[in-house]
């Protein structure tokens, strides 16, 4: 007996893609509470490997709103794995940085990716075509 037809494979793209996010998020979610993080956290985390950086910058970075970063700043403060500070040339501004409980947490996440997808494809095609579909949905919204 034959399986029956995928009826995804009549799906639109969007709606592929939309489903493959959700699922993608679901194992990340999973990977990462194993760590203590979340993947908004996994993120912040990420941005600074660059060095300190203040809120508002790793929120445009993440292409999401100020309050929303705040929380999850907030959240990884508490965790023990940022600070923030006064930056010295602007004591109005505070930049956030890593603790070395940070970046303990951050190397422990380095593998996560190969760990939940060891199959997954990195072609530069799909890489290229998922950051253009990226960047044209945000225009706008995070200028």
């Amino acid at each position: 007996m034959t399986d029956p037809p995928d009826p995804m494979q009549k799906w639109p793209t969007g709606r592929l893609l939309s489903t493959a996010a959700r699922l993608v998020e679901h194992a990340w979610t999973e990977a990462l509470e194993k760590r203590g993080l979340t993947h908004a956290g996994m993120i912040a985390l990420h941005f600074l490997d660059a060095g300190p950086l203040s809120q508002t910058d790793m929120a445009r970075l993440a292409k999401v709103e100020t309050q929303t970063m705040s929380r999850t700043v907030e959240r990884l403060e508490r965790a023990g794995f940022i600070e923030r500070r006064a930056d010295e040339s602007d004591r109005r501004r505070m930049l956030v940085t890593r603790t070395p409980a940070g970046d303990e947490a951050w190397a422990s996440i380095r593998s996560v990716e190969s760990e939940v997808f060891p199959a997954h494809s990195d072609s530069p095609e799909l890489r290229a075509k998922l950051l253009e579909i990226i960047h044209r949905a945000a225009e706008g919204r995070w200028d």
